[in-house]
């Protein structure tokens, strides 16, 4: 690597082709800021959803997938017993490093990291955390969270007090962070990829679950607990039948609560009510587009929901509880519907505002994704990132 430039590692929770919000987030992040010729970009990551071991993405950024596992759906933990995993973390020593960036401080991946940049006898690195929990995790398995809980009490707690600047990505995750870390921590919110929304044709149609007289109201995410799904489903269980009968309900996603929640939807599975699981990317895009209707039903915990964000920008009509950053993003009233909570009661009542007015739906529509563009542009915040580098870099001199 050239000594002039940045040479900047990158120890996400999970990557492409893992599907969430956080590996977009990091995916978006590289592709813009690799087209600043002052960075040398590597990413090191779990290798559990297909991928090539090694490979080059955007404009240089190199991927480096170590072999790992779910300990539990969708959090990743290295095969500490594998040659491979020793052999490629071991060589990233051997490498001109001088930047270590984490994202989301409860994965084992982000402890990798913290390891990577401070666990050395000489030579530290500078290291940058970018946090996007609000929370701890939570889960259905209350042993799970108790767990999660204190390995995030002990390695989180590490990452924040070890790591040179703290990023939060949105109000929430900030006042979060605060708890652990009272440093100076700014607030970088993610961007949006406009480019890879604005196509026209869909390469996955839903006219099956949608026609002219039917609208289609959805969900599109992880099935966790803290998402809120089963409040969706109840919402729309509990519409008046004239309603109901104008509606298909869609969730589009995998988890440890998809069983639950199919459960949940009894004699209406497959009827109004339609599970897809997981799907790529692509077809995610799709989704959104088609969508009349997004609930966002999450309870506190994430930071800025990614899901939330496309879906305003494919002009969907957003009801949201205030959680995972939507009281940061929707303006109640101007560019969709922000309830007190996520509460069965206020998300039907949420829907049976929506489903009973075209012209409410017509203006959130046309709004959000006005809103979207307005604010979340990545060659903006890219800019931002870019100022806090400098400021620690120099620093360090």
């Amino acid at each position: 690597m050239s000594d002039n430039k940045i040479n900047l590692i990158i120890f996400p929770g999970n990557f492409l082709p893992n599907v969430g919000g956080l590996e977009t987030h990091v995916d978006e992040f590289v592709k813009y800021l690799s087209k600043n010729d002052n960075y040398n970009i590597t990413i090191f990551s779990p290798h559990t959803s297909g991928g090539r071991i090694k490979e080059t993405i955007h404009t240089g950024v190199k991927v480096i997938r170590y072999p790992a596992f779910f300990l539990i759906p969708n959090f990743p933990v290295p095969k500490f017993w594998s040659l491979t995993f020793w052999k490629l973390f071991r060589n990233l020593y051997s490498k001109n490093f001088n930047v270590v960036m984490t994202r989301t401080r409860f994965f084992t991946n982000s402890f990798l990291g913290l390891v990577f940049a401070k666990f050395r006898l000489w030579n530290k690195l500078i290291l940058i955390h970018v946090e996007h929990g609000s929370g701890y995790v939570k889960v259905e398995s209350e042993f799970t969270n108790f767990i999660s809980k204190v390995y995030d009490n002990i390695f989180g707690r590490m990452i924040f007090k070890f790591s040179d600047k703290n990023i939060s990505i949105s109000d929430a995750v900030w006042n979060f962070v605060q708890k652990f870390d009272g440093r100076e921590s700014p607030k970088i919110p993610r961007g949006v990829d406009f480019s890879i929304y604005d196509k026209k044709k869909f390469n996955f149609d839903l006219s099956k679950y949608k026609s002219d007289d039917k609208l289609l109201i959805g969900f599109v995410g992880r099935l966790y607990k803290w998402k809120g799904v089963e409040n969706t489903i109840k919402a729309f269980l509990d519409l008046p039948d004239e309603l109901k009968s104008k509606c298909n309900l869609l969730i589009v996603g995998d988890g440890e609560d998809f069983e639950r929640l199919k459960n949940l939807c009894g004699a209406n599975l497959n009827n109004n009510i339609f599970m897809l699981g997981s799907i790529e990317f692509s077809k995610a895009i799709d989704v959104y587009k088609q969508l009349d209707i997004f609930v966002h039903s999450a309870y506190v915990g994430g930071g800025l929901s990614n899901s939330l964000l496309q879906a305003m920008y494919c002009g969907c009509s957003v009801i949201a509880s205030p959680n995972e950053g939507a009281n940061e993003v929707v303006i109640d009233g101007e560019n969709g519907i922000l309830l007190k909570d996520n509460s069965v009661k206020n998300l039907k009542i949420g829907l049976v505002k929506l489903i009973k007015s075209k012209t409410l739906m017509d203006k959130y529509s046309k709004s959000s994704t006005k809103y979207i563009k307005n604010n979340f542009d990545w060659d903006i915040v890219i800019e931002k990132y870019v100022q806090v580098f400098d400021n620690v870099l120099r620093g360090k001199k």
